[in-house]
C-alpha cells in the first residue's frame, strides 16, 4: 500500500490534530506493512530509523492520540502481545472491520475482510434497538502449510 503523506495531514487535520512529524511517522510505519500487526516497540523501531530523536515515550502517546481518533487499531491475538495497525479510515474504506486468521500451529496470522456479520449486525440492531459499530473476529486453526491445505 503507497503512503499518502498528504492524505495523513489531511487526516489529522480533520480531526483537530496538530500535524507532527512524530504522528505522520506512525501513520506511515503502520500503512507501510498492511499485512503486519505491529507492537508498539516495533513501531519505534522503524520510526528510529528515519527519526532517531523519538522517544519509545512519544511513540506510545502517539499511538494512544490515533486509537482515540479511530485512525489506527488496537487488537490483541493472544500471543501476549498488543498490536496495531493502520484503521479502515487510514486505509480511506468505509468498512469498519476486517479478521484474522491464526494458525494455532505457527502462529502465522492472515487478515481477510469479507465480511459475512453484516447481515447479522442488521438484525440485532432491527430486533433489539443495539447499533453495532463494529466487531472483531478471530477464526483459529491450520494454515495452508501446517496441514490445512484442501485435498
Amino acid at each position: 500500500m503507497g503512503v499518502d503523506r498528504e492524505q495523513f495531514k489531511q487526516l489529522l487535520k480533520d480531526k483537530g490534530l496538530k500535524v507532527t512529524t512524530q504522528r505522520l511517522l506512525v501513520l506511515e510505519a503502520l500503512a507501510a506493512c498492511p499485512d503486519r500487526h505491529l507492537t508498539a516497540e516495533e513501531i519505534y523501531e522503524m520510526v528510529k530509523a528515519d527519526y532517531p530523536e523519538i522517544g519509545l515515550a512519544t511513540v506510545y502517546r502517539t499511538i494512544q492520540i490515533l486509537l482515540e481518533l479511530h485512525l489506527i487499531d488496537r487488537i490483541n491475538l493472544d500471543d501476549g502481545f498488543v498490536r496495531y495497525e493502520i484503521g479502515n479510515v487510514g486505509r480511506g474504506t468505509a468498512k469498519h472491520h476486517h479478521h484474522h486468521l491464526i494458525c494455532i500451529n505457527c502462529g502465522k496470522v492472515n487478515s481477510f475482510e469479507d465480511d459475512l456479520l453484516e447481515e447479522l449486525e442488521e438484525k440485532i440492531t432491527r430486533t433489539t434497538g443495539f447499533h453495532v459499530v463494529d466487531h472483531e473476529v478471530k477464526l483459529y486453526g491450520y494454515c495452508a502449510e501446517c496441514g490445512g491445505k484442501i485435498d
